[in-house]
């Protein structure tokens, strides 16, 4: 076992056990950027994509149960344009008055917060978008970064680079990874996040990851269009090519994307970068810009580190295929009282309003009026149906994620701590009786008012299981995978107007106990909220799309 293994064993019992350094101080004054800044490089505005029709959430988050419109045969700009926006753009500022530590300082501008339609670990979100862009685009090739705040891209070079790319995946990457010439390039600049959550951080980037994947899923699946992220490939070649320090900023994902125009030339394959690099012949373009960082001191820290070197090992030995098999979620075959519930149905809320209208409820949810069976069904059968289909499972049917509810105020469900089987529908009783005071005595801070929630689901993953059967990269994958449910409770949640809320600071080992799970190997990695929220809470207006 490697170290991946000791660091899932740390984050599962950090709230026992608190991770080291235990004396880290956040110095929010000297806090970094929330995204990276490039002051010389030219910016070319993305089109305006206001006009673009929505289109249902439901066949995105409920494959099967709603007609998929006509798709696209691909991308173009204003679709790649609108799916930026909707996903990591900036479309709105947060000022409604809730129970969130930051409240007080979100009137001031410097204190901003700012609306995205993903969600993001503690609201930092690290993860740079790139697009290496071939001759079948729009643009002159070239690599470009997607500013959030101006809704731009910027040049960081001219030339087409996806040959490197295509390189970097492999020859036996999926073949449609390399039919391309359209890349998004998701990296992770672990600053951003570790500032705040310093060993931890590594945890947290991994659901960051999850969740945008999953928003470009969904927003894709809605208009017919198929998304799968590479997670294994070579790191070292596209950092190089991205021009970030592997130890500052680490390559995640990548994302081939499908254009709609000619497709791209099989022609004669070009020089293999992975040889070229060590070649003194040739000299591959240089990235000249650079991330201009705002924090005057950066901080290491020990465990990010050698989670960072312990998922570049083997970053280009992709599983072979069925190795993943391994570690699919268990079937729920377990005895004990079983709840029938209805259907599920989402409404034809298009995926641009469910986006917009994702928020946390931080402290306003309100028991007086309960959640319906039905609306408990809709919210996990769309979090049960969640893949983030990379390499590792192409054709997305593996299900990494269980889903356990702690019901509290569900319209024909008794309270009582449940497992959820999405094959049958139903819930199934593992602890019978009212868990308000459990969740609330096991939840690390008081944004949350948990008690008054509907209910709460845990997702889990058999992280350990993920490791042993592709490696220690898997970690990105078995924790991006919960990221990835989360988005899709969100969705789900704002399609049915119902308030929502994720957290990550929770005893797990608690749930562990309370689910009956200690002879396993299944680790619950969050805790997502669910209920109606007050009625008239006070807010303040200020949309920017």
């Amino acid at each position: 076992m490697g170290y991946a293994h000791e660091y899932a064993h740390a984050v599962l019992h950090r709230g026992r056990v608190p991770m080291e350094p235990t004396d880290h101080v956040v110095n929010w004054a000297d806090g970094p950027r929330k995204g990276k800044y490039y002051p010389h490089a030219e910016a070319f505005a993305l089109p305006e994509t206001e006009d673009l029709p929505d289109v249902p959430i439901a066949p995105g988050l409920l494959p099967g149960t709603a007609e998929v419109p006509d798709g696209s045969e691909g991308f173009t700009l204003p679709l790649l344009s609108a799916m930026l926006k909707d996903s990591y753009g900036l479309t709105g500022r947060r000022l409604g008055v809730q129970a969130n530590t930051d409240l007080p300082g979100l009137p001031f501008y410097t204190h901003a917060n700012w609306s995205r339609g993903t969600a993001g670990g503690g609201g930092l979100y690290p993860v740079s978008i790139h697009w290496a862009s071939g001759p079948s685009g729009p643009l002159l090739p070239g690599l470009h970064y997607y500013d959030v705040h101006r809704h731009a891209v910027q040049r960081l070079l001219a030339g087409d680079v996806t040959d490197r790319v295509r390189a970097a995946l492999g020859p036996d990457a999926p073949a449609q990874a390399l039919k391309t010439d359209q890349y998004l390039i998701l990296g992770v600049k672990y600053w951003q996040n570790s500032f705040k959550y310093n060993s931890f951080s590594f945890h947290v980037v991994s659901t960051d990851l999850g969740t945008l994947v999953q928003t470009w899923r969904v927003w894709a699946a809605a208009r017919g269009l198929r998304l799968a992220p590479a997670l294994w490939f070579d790191e070292p070649g596209l950092g190089e090519l991205l021009g970030v320090p592997g130890e500052e900023e680490a390559v995640f994902a990548v994302v081939p994307l499908e254009w709609d125009g000619p497709p791209r030339p099989d022609g004669p394959s070009r020089p293999d970068h992975a040889a070229r690099r060590t070649d003194p012949r040739h000299r591959p373009a240089v990235l000249r810009h650079r991330d201009v960082e705002r924090s005057r001191t950066l901080l290491d820290f020990t465990a990010l580190e050698r989670m960072h070197e312990a998922t570049l090992d083997g970053a280009t030995a992709r599983p072979a295929p069925g190795a993943l098999a391994a570690a699919a979620a268990l079937p729920d075959d377990g005895g004990g009282a079983r709840t029938a519930l209805p259907a599920p149905v989402l409404p034809g809320t298009g995926v641009r309003r469910a986006l917009r209208e994702r928020r946390s409820s931080f402290g306003r949810f309100d028991a007086r009026r309960r959640v319906t069976a039905g609306e408990l069904s809709a919210v996990l059968a769309a979090c049960a149906g969640t893949r983030l289909a990379g390499d590792s499972d192409p054709s997305g049917e593996l299900r990494l994620a269980r889903l356990y509810v702690f019901a509290g105020h569900v319209e024909g469900v008794e309270p009582g701590a449940y497992a959820y089987d999405p094959d049958r529908g139903d819930l199934r009783l593992a602890a019978a009786g009212p868990q308000g005071a459990f969740l609330q005595a096991n939840y690390f801070l008081a944004n949350y008012n948990l008690e008054q929630a509907g209910a709460v689901l845990v997702p889990t993953v058999r992280t350990t299981a993920v490791l042993d059967a592709v490696g220690e990269r898997g970690y990105r994958l078995a924790v991006g995978t919960a990221g990835a449910v989360a988005q899709s409770f969100y969705l789900a949640a704002a399609a049915l107007d119902l308030g929502a809320g994720v957290a990550l600071g929770f005893d797990n080992v608690s749930y562990v106990e309370r689910l009956g799970l200690a002879d396993g190997d299944e680790a619950p990695l969050l805790i997502m909220a669910l209920g109606h929220e007050r009625p008239a809470p006070a807010d303040f207006r200020h949309e920017l799309a």
